[in-house]
């Protein structure tokens, strides 16, 4: 009896070293696509309508700053401190285009510097049935301050500066790619 418990103990044990893989493979997808190379960028998702996701561009300062813009544009709360730099009526106006596609989630993109020193960036907000597509405006505002120890200083922070949104879509025509045959990245730039 011990001795059959002992084989099914070493088959098992042997079972187990041999399925473990200390290099496991993707598949058919190689090592280098998944992983950047020394110096290499990270790559970032695509998505369909405003391109490549993440900072491009821009800094991460201005990529987290405009994370929590589109955050309180999502919650559609006018008291989000995100949105305190920009006028209560620009403010209303933007949040009732958004609440028109009723956003559930939103995503951020193509951050680049302006000619005027502002960082912009490429955003969608979608809905159950609609989105909506835009360019953000943000800036980094500084100013001198005089410190207790009677220094002046110089500090800044970041600001909310524009939305300007284009009309909302329904959203089986926004993933349809057909519509956007031969053309990878649709989404044109404000100029």
């Amino acid at each position: 009896m011990y001795k059959y418990i002992t084989v099914f103990i070493l088959i098992f044990a042997l079972f187990l070293l041999l399925s473990q893989d200390n290099n496991p493979s993707r598949g058919s997808i190689p090592e280098e696509l998944l992983r950047p190379a020394r110096g290499e960028s990270p790559r970032y998702p695509l998505d369909i309508v405003i391109g490549e996701l993440g900072r491009g561009g821009a800094s991460a300062a201005a990529y987290f700053y405009a994370n929590s813009v589109g955050t309180g544009l999502l919650s559609g709360q006018t008291g989000h401190p995100s949105l305190s730099s920009v006028s209560p009526d620009l403010r209303e106006s933007y949040l009732s285009a958004l609440k028109v596609v009723s956003p559930v989630n939103f995503r951020i993109g193509g951050g680049r510097e302006e000619a005027d020193g502002a960082v912009s960036f490429l955003v969608r907000f979608m809905g159950r049935e609609q989105g909506i597509t835009g360019e953000l405006y943000i800036r980094y505002i500084t100013r001198q301050i005089d410190g207790d120890d009677g220094e002046i200083r110089t500090v800044g922070n970041w600001v909310f500066e524009e939305l300007l949104l284009d009309e909302p879509m329904d959203r089986s025509a926004e993933n349809n790619r057909s519509v956007y045959r031969n053309d990878f990245n649709p989404y044109e730039r404000f100029f």
